[in-house]
């Protein structure tokens, strides 16, 4: 698979090597392009990349702190392994963290956040699901999330929620082509966006925490039927 991203790069110009690097690496990683266990060579990832080492480098400084890849002296960096155990320890903080996210966006969220909400809303009505790609269908549930934490206007929420989601996208991965119903994990972001646009919290709260237990519970099946 070519590389991709789950959220556009945008005009290069407008950012430093270093994030450039970081996101195409990130969503490589996230993806599985760069699979758990994998060895990532400075001098490959700079050409491949169209780069110098040191904006890689610091990306993948950057990719240790979001648990994607791991540093061991002398033997190099490596892509961080996916355990089942990682999937327990995962949900039991978006559990505790996303329904706190989804009722602050539902109080906060400002009249330009909530109409950025509806257009995301109306991004997933549209979307069709069996036609839609792998990259295109983490693109739009990076797009819900992601807009929601945005919506709930604290950055340090929203920096951990980012990081926890994308160590989730990681487990989803692996399982994406085995799961009976994906079609209603995407539709019922339609109830959770409407709760946040009409300032509902604690039915945002709720769904966001049905929405993270029903993906552990839908993900774990799958991982234990292969």
């Amino acid at each position: 698979m070519a590389t991709g991203t789950l959220a556009s790069i945008g005009d290069a110009t407008r950012k430093s090597l270093a994030d450039v690097a970081y996101e195409r690496l990130r969503d490589r990683l996230l993806m599985l392009d760069i699979k758990p266990g994998d060895i990532l060579n400075d001098d490959q990832l700079a050409r491949e990349l169209e780069v110098g080492r040191t904006p890689v480098r610091e990306a993948l400084k950057r990719l240790e702190l979001d648990r994607l890849v791991i540093t061991y002296p002398r033997r190099g960096t490596f892509a961080t392994r996916v355990e089942v155990t990682d999937l327990a320890f995962i949900s039991e903080i978006r559990a505790q963290l996303e329904p706190l996210a989804a009722a602050r966006a539902a109080r906060v969220a400002s009249a330009s956040t909530r109409e950025h909400l509806r257009e995301v809303m109306r991004a997933v009505e549209d979307f069709d699901v069996s036609a839609a790609s792998v990259v295109e269908t983490l693109r739009l549930d990076a797009s819900v999330h992601q807009g929601i934490y945005a919506a709930a206007a604290n950055p340090h929420l929203e920096d951990i929620l980012i990081r926890y989601d994308n160590l989730a996208t990681r487990i989803w991965c692996m399982v994406l082509d085995r799961l009976p119903d994906l079609e209603h994990h995407v539709r019922e972001h339609l109830d959770l966006l409407r709760a946040v646009i009409d300032g509902n919290e604690e039915e945002a709260a709720e769904l966001a925490r049905v929405h993270v237990n029903g993906f552990e519970r839908a993900v774990r099946q799958a991982l234990f039927a292969a």
